[in-house]
């Protein structure tokens, strides 16, 4: 969910705008983006907005959000090309504009002269950004690893960093997520002996999970599936948008046309491999589709395999857990990074990390991307390798990186938006809340029709959501009602012709008998009627 933001003589520059995503504790939001208002308050001097590369968590909040900053914008060609879909989806085609800027390039921005560094990561065109200012020159990492054999696209650009580092680099905003692996991150060409390899073991079909946007995976089990004799079906829309824009770039070019999804059943089990979108479980993706058996195309069964070619995002345990369980019902085997080499990261570990430092030679580490374990593990590192400062920051901190020690000087607002239908809200809102706790604690529902002097005409009407079933919800019923009409009762004259004083009484007392009967607290609404 990256938005980094560079300030520099009166103006800003805008560093990516991804998203996160949802799950069971933001009910109906399933995506989450970071609140601009910062920005937004100072849009007249934002000068433009560079995009590192066209992973979700950097480009995805932009088709949302744009509409808000209406600034420039800057990407790779591949980067652009997703890019555009997003926003044509968005009704945003023509409106914003996309300058391509093209790899190991220099342009500049209002105050800031720029330079895209190539380095590698699990998509194409992944770019390190120099932003070069009179106070200094920052490089931020944006996504990497040193992948010598990265399968799609160029290896990283060694001398370009040694040649930055020959330079005095003020300060190195730097990725952090794989601060606790030891060694190297491995490469993508080290997968394909492994992948040739299980595909060739099975006779029955063979579906791989991974990411639509690991164009060079995608590579991968298509030579491994090629060498089995197997065609390849994509099954996933993401898929298709995916391989539509690395072959508008000239990536993917010298494969065969893939399968469509509805094609695939028209083939022997031993001929097909299935490359599948949902390895993170996600519930209407084509994985848990195929796993539930609710697919219009795709079955699997005894004998076939999944392969799941991805990590395991931190959160996403528990569903794809339920989905790999969901696949063992169905007897059908599955194969994780854990049995086989079947994926690496893309993130650097503390070998390359180390290897950046010596390259770079920053006077100043700014770890991000990470949790604050990791930025306090990597500020370590980065003393270690002897970077004078190293500073550790959390949303929405003011670094001052010049002129001076580095150091934070300011908090502003951030946190949350989530796209709540097509509306954004904060996620912090009463209605985000309240949902939340509509989840959790069941409501329950009262209706009094009263005359103007406050007598009750009928009985309270008393409805419960999420609480009780059958009998028991009958005899609760009934009893809150008693409560509510024995509590307004009570109730002095004046009270009587108050509506939220006799609102109030019933939500207390109906809340009162729940918790004694049943130790809970539901949310409680009343509405009043006069007649």
């Amino acid at each position: 969910m990256n938005l980094n933001l560079y300030g520099h003589a009166g103006k800003w520059l805008m560093v990516d705008l991804g998203v996160t995503f949802g799950g069971d504790e933001t009910p109906s939001i399933e995506v989450i983006m970071p609140d601009p208002s910062f920005i937004t308050e100072r849009v007249q001097d934002l000068a433009g907005l560079v995009l590192t590369h066209a992973h979700e968590d950097h480009i995805g909040a932009v088709p949302y959000l744009w509409p808000k900053l209406r600034c420039p914008m800057y990407a790779t060609p591949f980067t652009a090309s997703v890019l555009r879909r997003k926003l044509k989806e968005a009704g945003l085609e023509g409106k914003a504009k996309i300058t391509e800027i093209p790899m190991s390039g220099t342009f500049k921005i209002g105050p800031f002269e720029l330079e895209l560094i190539t380095l590698t990561h699990s998509i194409p065109e992944p770019n390190a950004v120099v932003v070069r200012t009179r106070l200094g020159t920052v490089l931020h990492t944006g996504d990497w690893k040193l992948d010598p054999d990265p399968v799609i696209g160029e290896t990283t650009d060694e001398q370009a960093l040694r040649r930055l580092g020959d330079g005095n680099v003020l300060a190195m905003v730097c990725d952090s997520t794989n601060v606790f692996v030891p060694g190297t991150s491995g490469s993508e060409a080290d997968i394909l002996p492994s992948m040739t390899k299980i595909i060739g073991e099975h006779k029955g079909r063979v579906a791989v999970g991974c990411f639509a946007s690991n164009v060079a995976r995608l590579e991968t089990i298509t030579r491994a599936a090629m060498a089995n004799d197997r065609q390849v079906a994509l099954v996933g829309r993401s898929l298709w948008r995916m391989t539509e824009a690395a072959r508008e770039n000239g990536y993917l070019t010298d494969l065969p046309e893939f399968i469509e999804e509805h094609d695939v059943g028209f083939f022997p089990k031993d001929k097909i491999v299935m490359i599948c979108t949902g390895s993170q479980g996600e519930a209407r993706a084509a994985l848990a589709r195929i796993a539930k058996g609710e697919h219009p195309h795709v079955h699997l069964e005894a004998g076939d395999a999944v392969i799941f070619s991805s990590r395991v995002i931190p959160g996403n345990e528990k569903s794809i857990s339920l989905l790999q369980n969901n696949l063992i019902h169905r007897d059908v085997e599955v194969i994780t990074d854990h049995d086989e080499m079947i994926h690496v990261s893309g993130h650097p570990a503390r070998a390359e990390l180390t290897e950046m430092y010596q390259w770079v030679r920053p006077q100043i580490a700014i770890p991000v991307h990470g949790e604050a374990r990791h930025i306090r593990a990597h500020a370590e590192l980065a003393r270690e390798c002897q970077v004078p400062q190293a500073v550790e920051a959390a949303n929405g901190a003011v670094i001052r990186l010049a002129p001076g020690p580095a150091e934070i000087v300011a908090r502003v607002t951030h946190g949350r938006w989530g796209l709540d239908g097509k509306a954004l809200v904060p996620m912090t809102s009463e209605v985000v809340r309240h949902r939340h706790r509509l989840g959790f604690n069941g409501v329950i529902l009262i209706s009094l029709v009263m005359n103007w002097r406050g007598d009750l005409i009928t009985d309270p009407q008393v409805t419960l959501e999420g609480l009780l079933d059958g009998d028991p919800e009958a005899d609760a019923k009934e009893d809150i009602a008693d409560a509510v009409a024995d509590a307004i009762e009570d109730l002095s004259a004046g009270k009587l012709e108050n509506d939220g004083e006799v609102a109030e009484c019933a939500r207390l007392a109906a809340r009162r008998w729940f918790h004694k009967n049943h130790d809970k607290k539901p949310i409680t609404r009343v509405h009043v009627i006069r007649v």
